[in-house]
């Protein structure tokens, strides 16, 4: 009965070390994917790789469950044992609080479609905070539970050999007030908090609309790399805006590296299947009839930015003035970074869309580089995938067209 006891209580340890480290590795796969997903340093160099890789952060994060329920199968035994741990046992509430926090956050922006923003946003500020917190604390709980730094008597003794009663109870030998453990862990604490917490802040001020280590639209204008003249001057109901300021933050994604304009390099055409081509220069363009309208931005990553006061020209003012001959069915629109393009059908804009934008200003200032200006696309129905920034072209043609981020995944219908 004894040797029975004994083996089921080594499976059972066995069972629980390899929950363990099935669910370590899992941590690993999605902080891996997820940090790349985030990273614009990377959006550029996958391109149609990012696609693949968020579907394997998607399938990860979905069987994260897995071990999850194997544990609560093991659970009450479990619990027994660690009755007089109460370290361990908030250790194990925390790391499945996390666990399950962001399977819950991370289903919603997967199915961010069907919940619609208000449901992804709250999602992706969780998902965000979950990982600022969750991830040093599960590095520093790996790294300080390795072999090499537990305690003697705590350690695993691969080669069969019991430890010596000396070393298992040094209570002989003077104990010295800060450990070599205690040091090391300290170091790996220390270590984390410098890595991580300048860019933890960083999200704070962003997320909470704070200037710790966030970029304001202030400062943006002042980094602006454009350099066109004159600016453009704001309508009285842009200044202030009538949407009375945006509310929330933009995140910067590129796939190219932001390209910058002057009064030399830029021009803004409208071409194709028309009646007559429109070319303007800069300081032609900022002299054309614009209008002001309030909208909200959504990104199909989950994030929104809410009341933006756009001023610009309605693209269906455009298209009147070059005159779009019968055969024209699709609008293509370019990017100025000589990569990006996107598309929408013309039905969609005379009959779905009267609030598509080619947009100069926002909140009553000129769009900075880093949101796409100095001219950019605003389609406040779809994803922003849509809203193509640094716009220098629009071209009427006869067959659909295929979008940058459609060839590598995305959805045709980008409706919110």
């Amino acid at each position: 009965m004894v040797k029975l006891l004994d083996r089921l209580r080594k499976g059972y340890g066995r069972k629980l070390v390899m929950l363990h480290a099935w669910n370590g590795w899992i941590v690993v796969a999605l902080a891996v994917t997820g940090l790349i997903l985030l990273g614009g340093f990377w959006r550029e160099i996958l391109g149609e790789g990012r696609v693949w890789i968020k579907e394997i952060h998607i399938v990860v994060g979905i069987g994260s469950l897995v071990p999850v329920l194997y544990y609560l199968l093991l659970a009450g035994k479990h619990w027994k044992q660690l009755r007089d741990k109460p370290w361990q046992r908030f250790n194990v509430l925390f790391v499945l609080a996390l666990l399950v926090g962001w399977l819950a956050s991370g289903v919603l922006l997967w199915q961010f479609r069907a919940v619609g923003p208000r449901w992804s946003n709250p999602a992706l500020t969780v998902h965000d905070l979950l990982t600022w917190i969750g991830l040093p604390y599960i590095i520093y709980h790996s790294i300080t539970r390795t072999q090499w730094l537990k305690e003697p008597n705590r350690r695993t003794v691969s080669s069969g050999r019991r430890p010596a009663q000396e070393e298992l109870h040094p209570a002989s030998m003077p104990q010295p007030f800060y450990t070599r453990r205690s040091f090391i862990r300290g170091s790996i604490a220390a270590g984390l908090a410098v890595l991580i917490g300048p860019s933890f802040l960083k999200w704070i001020g962003k997320s909470l609309g704070g200037s710790i280590g966030g970029n304001s639209m202030e400062q943006l204008l002042e980094s602006d790399s454009n350099d066109l003249v004159p600016a453009p001057l704001p309508l009285a109901a842009s200044s202030p805006p009538i949407g009375g300021g945006s509310s929330g933050h933009f995140r910067v994604y590129t796939v190219t590296p932001i390209p910058s304009f002057d009064n030399n390099n830029w021009s803004f055409t409208v071409d194709g299947l028309v009646e007559k081509k429109l070319q303007f220069t800069w300081e032609q363009f900022v002299k054309l009839k614009r209008k002001v309208q309030v909208s909200d931005f959504h990104c199909v990553t989950g994030w929104s930015v809410y009341h933006n006061t756009w001023e610009g020209i309605p693209l269906r003012t455009l298209l009147a003035e070059a005159g779009v001959k019968s055969e024209a069915q699709y609008i293509k629109f370019y990017s100025g970074d000589g990569v990006y393009t996107d598309a929408l059908s013309l039905e969609q804009v005379k009959v779905q869309m009267s609030d598509v934008m080619v947009a100069v200003m926002h909140d009553g200032k000129p769009i900075p580089s880093d949101l796409g200006g100095p001219v950019r696309l605003i389609v406040p129905q779809m994803y922003a995938y849509k809203s193509v920034k640094w716009l220098v072209r629009i071209e009427l043609i006869a067959d659909s067209h295929v979008g940058y981020w459609e060839q590598r995944g995305y959805s045709n219908d980008a409706w919110v």
